[in-house]
C-alpha cells in the first residue's frame, strides 16, 4: 500500500468497493471485490523504462517476431482509497515486464551473464488505466529462471506522480499448481524442471501471499483480473 507523500504504509484490506463498476465488462472478472491494498515489492535489475504503450506484448517491435507460450490475459483494476471510498483511478501509466519461456527478458544485459538481448522489447509496455481505473494486456504465462519463483513485474505511475517515491512497484505470483501444469508443455518443458516454488522464494516470502492473480481458464491460455487499491495522500 502506498502513501504518495513518499512513506509505504501499513498493509491492510479495505472494506470499501469502487464507486464506479463498469469494470465488470473486463474478460473474465469476478464480481467487484473489495478494493485492496497491496505491498510493494523490489522492481528487480530488469526494469527499462521503455515508454512502449501497447496492450499485447508478446510481439518485439524491433522484428515483429512472437513470444511463444500460453496466452495470459491480464487486467489491472486500480482505484485510490480515501477513508471508506474507493474510487477507480483514471490516466495511471500501469507498466507490465516480465520473462519469456525460457526465463529470458528484453532489452538487458544479464548480469550472470545468461543472455544480452539490448535492443529486442518484447513482453513490455504500459496502458493508461480507463475512467474504470482498468489497464489490459495481452502477454504469455512466464517462464523461470535460477534463483526466483515465476512472478510477473507491474509498476503504477499515477498522473500526477513526479517522483520515484509517488510510484507503486510490485510483483504478481502464480498458483504453483497451475505453474507446473503450464510448464509441463512446450516451450517451457524445454527448461527442464524450475528451481524455485512460492514458498522458497525470499520476496514472494515478504507479502506474495497478497499478490497472488488468480486465474480462470480462457481458451488455449488464461485470465486474471488483479484489483488494486493506493492510497494517495
Amino acid at each position: 500500500m502506498l502513501d504518495l507523500s513518499g512513506s509505504v504504509l501499513v498493509l491492510a484490506l479495505t472494506g470499501c468497493r469502487p464507486e464506479r463498476a463498469g469494470a465488470d465488462e473486463t474478460a473474465a472478472a469476478p464480481a467487484l471485490p473489495s478494493c485492496v491494498l497491496r505491498p510493494q515489492q523490489a522492481e528487480g535489475p530488469y526494469f527499462a523504462d521503455e515508454r512502449l504503450e501497447r496492450s499485447d506484448l508478446r510481439s518485439d517491435p524491433a522484428d515483429g517476431s512472437v513470444r511463444e507460450g500460453v496466452p495470459l490475459s491480464l487486467a489491472f483494476r486500480v482505484s485510490t482509497v480515501r477513508d471508506t471510498a474507493c474510487t477507480p483511478l483514471a490516466g495511471a501509466m500501469v507498466d507490465v515486464w516480465h520473462c519469456d519461456a525460457l526465463g529470458v527478458y528484453s532489452d538487458v544485459k544479464d548480469f550472470g551473464g545468461q543472455f544480452d538481448t539490448r535492443g529486442k522489447k518484447f513482453l513490455r509496455g504500459y496502458q493508461l488505466t480507463d475512467d474504470d481505473g482498468v489497464a489490459r494486456f495481452i502477454t504469455i504465462y512466464p517462464g523461470w529462471y535460477p534463483g526466483r519463483t515465476v512472478h510477473i513485474h507491474f509498476k503504477i505511475r499515477p498522473a500526477q506522480a513526479g517522483r520515484p517515491a509517488d510510484e507503486f512497484t510490485s510483483q504478481l505470483y502464480f498458483d504453483d499448481a497451475v505453474t507446473d501444469r503450464v510448464h509441463a508443455s512446450a516451450p517451457y518443458a524445454g527448461k527442464g524442471r524450475r528451481t524455485v516454488r512460492n514458498d522458497g522464494d525470499g520476496i514472494f516470502r515478504d507479502g506474495g501471499e497478497r499478490l497472488m492473480l488468480e486465474l480462470v481458464e480462457d481458451g488455449q491460455g488464461y485470465a486474471g483480473v488483479f484489483d488494486i487499491g493506493l492510497r494517495i495522500a
